[in-house]
């Protein structure tokens, strides 16, 4: 999980925008590898810094099959209801699911997050899921996999996998809202929420 505040000066870059850019290109080429091409491809991008990750992998499967539409293959899954923390912040603000227009039926779901942690994101993601269509598979795309599940939850796509404690704090800013392209890892004063 991440979050929009900038880190402390301690903070330590692990992935920089030409390595961040590099995995994403071989996240898409092992997408198309394992589903032989793009038809029945749908990105579900889980906002907030999923949706611009499965922006940047849809251009990146339609620069190597032209015949690919990259606008036409992203969509935008809110898991804000499917949440199981919910008892505990109750007040949140309800975001958007956008679907392609073909829906999700007998699709392929790939699921876009930055940061694979605890797994309950995903859960909830698969939540969302079953209420909006019926995919014929769904796999999980991760820029980070920092470990920590407390779910049997694994990706299929995985940019880089970063072993971390679970006092760390690992953060992944990207251009379309942070401003530049980096993944970073701190100590924080305090524990993160596990999702």
């Amino acid at each position: 999980m991440s979050s929009g505040t900038p880190m402390p000066s301690d903070g330590t870059t692990v992935l920089g925008a030409p390595e961040i850019a590099r995995a994403l290109t071989r996240i898409a080429h092992e997408i198309l590898e394992r589903n032989k091409g793009g038809d029945d491809l749908v990105l579900l991008g889980i906002p907030t810094r999923g949706l611009p990750l499965a922006r940047r992998l849809a251009q990146r499967l339609a620069d190597v099959e032209p015949a690919l539409d990259a606008d036409t293959l992203v969509g935008e899954l809110d898991i804000t209801m499917y949440r199981d923390d919910l008892h505990r912040h109750p007040t949140r603000t309800i975001g958007t699911t956008t679907l392609p227009s073909d829906g999700i039926d007998d699709k392929i779901v790939v699921l876009v997050d930055d940061v694979l942690y605890s797994g309950r994101t995903i859960r909830a993601a698969l939540d969302a899921i079953k209420d909006l269509g019926r995919p014929r598979a769904v796999q999980l795309a991760a820029l980070v996999d920092r470990g920590h599940r407390e779910l049997p939850i694994r990706p299929d796509y995985v940019g880089k996998n970063l072993p971390t404690s679970t006092s760390e704090r690992v953060q992944v800013r990207l251009a379309e809202i942070d401003g530049d392209d980096a993944v970073t890892i701190s100590q924080p004063g305090a524990q993160e929420v596990a999702w």
